[in-house]
């Protein structure tokens, strides 16, 4: 037994796990065999130096990169044990339970409650009552409802970035996801904007399975219980959070963590 199988957590345990995930753009190769398992209601932080693959991993977790032309995808992802890329799976669905934040914030030229509600009014909630309870409950799961409850009609553009950046996790907790994915969601936060979605991401694990990509450390040290290293489209190693900083299995990880490269 290897040691990523040491310590991937049982199957029982697992939300997520992909197997020998393989992705082409035209003819360049991705992703490489990628195998791994998530732990649900946790955060596994995906590492690795720019282009190793992180952001084209997490968007195949819900699908995402079909919408790009000329991809090609072999192997499997299992969600709850089946397979998202069988045939005859709904993918408005999928992306129901499976949503995600982007790099930049991207919330629609909406006020701030049209934002929150625009999932559940697409699949089909038209109840007042319930719709302005989503609100309420949504904005309160990100820590946006003292600070806007009486400015729910006000633009979600005109908000800081760091709110903007929480009122799109909203959007998602709107429409009761199981999983979090999150691309670099920090990005383009100042440090103190960057605490604060951080400190976030740790409330919402306890409801939620997370995964995030960064190539910021530091980041994943601090916010995550598991990580994965990849390198040029490879899975080099994945495990509990301190194994993968203080006693990586492969000489690779280590060279990255300690800064030798990357």
């Amino acid at each position: 037994m290897t040691a990523i199988q040491k310590t991937r957590p049982a199957r029982a345990e697992v939300k997520i796990r992909s197997e020998k995930l393989n992705l082409w753009y035209g003819s360049f190769q991705a992703l490489k065999d990628v195998s791994i398992s998530i732990r649900p209601r946790c955060i596994t932080a995906i590492i690795g130096p720019s282009g190793c693959g992180k952001s084209t991993l997490l968007r195949c977790f819900n699908r995402l990169n079909e919408r790009i032309g000329g991809v090609r995808i072999e192997g499997e992802i299992h969600l709850d044990g089946r397979n998202i890329y069988e045939s005859g799976m709904d993918l408005m669905q999928l992306r129901k339970r499976v949503g995600m934040v982007f790099q930049r914030p991207n919330p629609f030229p909406l006020s701030v409650s049209d934002n929150v509600l625009y999932g559940p009014r697409v699949h089909g909630i038209t109840d007042r009552a319930l719709l302005e309870q989503l609100v309420e409950s949504s904005l309160k799961a990100t820590d946006l409802w003292e600070g806007l409850k009486d400015q729910l009609h006000r633009s979600a553009l005109e908000l800081p970035a760091e709110q903007q950046q929480r009122l799109c996790v909203s959007r998602l907790v709107a429409v009761e996801p199981e999983v979090l994915l999150m691309d670099e969601p920090c990005s383009a936060l100042d440090p103190i904007a960057t605490e604060r979605i951080e400190e976030l991401m740790q409330e919402l694990a306890s409801r939620y399975t997370i995964i995030i990509v960064t190539h910021n450390m530091q980041q994943a040290a601090r916010v995550s219980q598991d990580a994965g290293f990849m390198l040029l489209g490879q899975l080099v190693e994945a495990g509990p959070t301190p194994t993968i900083f203080t006693n990586p299995s492969d000489q690779r990880t280590e060279d990255y963590v300690t800064g030798r490269y990357g």
